[in-house]
């Protein structure tokens, strides 16, 4: 058997309750005291695995101390302790195992790929295993949210790194890693009419709802599906009473591309978005977030090693491109081989079904362990 795997297999039940203490430790976006006390604890579990610096905004920047004498370049590995569940959602979501897999809030999404990661370091270091590179681990606390104060550590790590590996969860039942992911942004549209009396007045107001509702159409057929461009509006609010001609309307966007490149006619086309009731104005804000994650040859070679090392552990790996973004997505774009997915195999992230298949975790865990010798 696989030393790795065999280290990972004999150390189950430590690996299991760790996922169980980070789970527990709830940690919402956005919640400062929360995201503090879970970095603390994660902090407090890689005290003798890592050298561990706070950064603004409470990211932690955690450097492995693995074995082997000459470091040669740097691999980083992403991942992040918020997640979207509110404080108290363990009250009605408890973390439990049941039916062959472990449930509760942001066990998929990603405090288990943390753990795995955590886990897979640590075989490293008491199996010996040599590494040739540093290893770095920035664990940030605003992806669920935009990475918007994390980003430029991460772009930073990434200019020194040679490979980037990301701790999301893998796609589907199977884990399949992901090599592409689509560019996520979002556009924020409003439209200013003219207020009248509905009954008195009706033909002096310019109604901003109804402008609004022509320019949805006009929005939604942005999209262009063969190109991997999405185009969804997702939020609309306008008007103050039924018997006010309302003079405002709001919509927001969310849009995905697939190719970067496409990214500047599309925000082309909602700056041009024009009134058909001359009597009203447009407003639009907003733009690409997150860079796509193109399937670029040097996140192929990546994978290609990771599917050879997992057939050595019994697993046959698949690539697939993703709808959402990472902060890998800030990586790749700047040209650095990203390999995502790395994480927990389960389902329901985001969601009341949250979980991870128990049966995936030795694999998983060890394969992470493997990749990162092998880099």
């Amino acid at each position: 058997m696989d030393p790795l795997l065999a280290y990972v297999q004999s150390s189950r039940k430590k690996l299991v309750a760790l996922i169980r203490e980070l789970v527990e430790c709830e940690s919402p976006s956005r919640e400062e005291a929360a995201l503090a006390r879970f970095q603390e604890l994660v902090a407090d579990r890689l005290t003798s695995l890592a050298s561990i610096r706070t950064l603004p905004g409470g990211h932690l920047r955690c450097e492995f101390e693995l074995p082997g004498k000459r470091k040669r370049g740097q691999t980083l590995v992403l991942g992040h302790s918020d997640t979207v569940w509110p404080l108290g959602t363990l009250a009605r979501m408890p973390y439990r195992e049941a039916d062959g897999r472990l449930w509760g809030p942001g066990v998929l999404d990603m405090k288990a790929g943390i753990a795995f990661f955590v886990h897979a370091m640590r075989g490293l270091r008491e199996l010996d295993v040599p590494v040739s590179t540093r290893v770095v681990l920035l664990l940030n606390t605003d992806e669920e949210v935009g990475s918007d104060s994390s980003r430029r550590f991460t772009e930073a790590e990434a200019r020194r790194s040679s490979s980037v590996l990301v701790l999301e969860p893998g796609t589907g039942m199977d884990g399949k890693l992901k090599t592409a992911r689509k560019g996520v942004g979002g556009y924020r549209v409003r439209v200013l009419g003219r207020a009248a009396h509905a009954g008195l007045d009706f033909e002096r107001g310019a109604n901003a709802v109804v402008e609004l509702a022509r320019q949805i159409e006009r929005i939604a057929g942005f999209t262009n599906l063969a190109r991997g461009i999405t185009v969804s509006p997702g939020i609309i609010a306008g008007g103050s009473r039924t018997n006010v001609v309302p003079d405002e309307a709001r919509l927001e966007i969310d849009v995905r591309v697939q190719r970067l490149r496409d990214a500047p006619a599309l925000d082309r086309k909602f700056r041009s978005l024009r009134p058909c009731d001359k009597r009203c104005r447009i407003e639009v804000e907003g733009g690409l977030n997150r860079p796509p994650m193109e399937r670029l040859p040097g996140t192929v070679q990546l994978f290609r090693r990771a599917r050879k090392l997992a057939a050595e552990l019994g697993v046959e790996l698949a690539e697939s491109l993703s709808g959402g973004g990472s902060d890998g997505n800030f990586t790749a774009a700047l040209g650095v081989p990203t390999l995502d997915g790395l994480g927990a195999v389960g389902e329901g992230a985001h969601a009341t079904h949250e979980s991870i298949l128990a049966d995936r975790i030795d694999d998983r865990t060890a394969l992470l362990g493997k990749l990162v010798a092998a880099l």
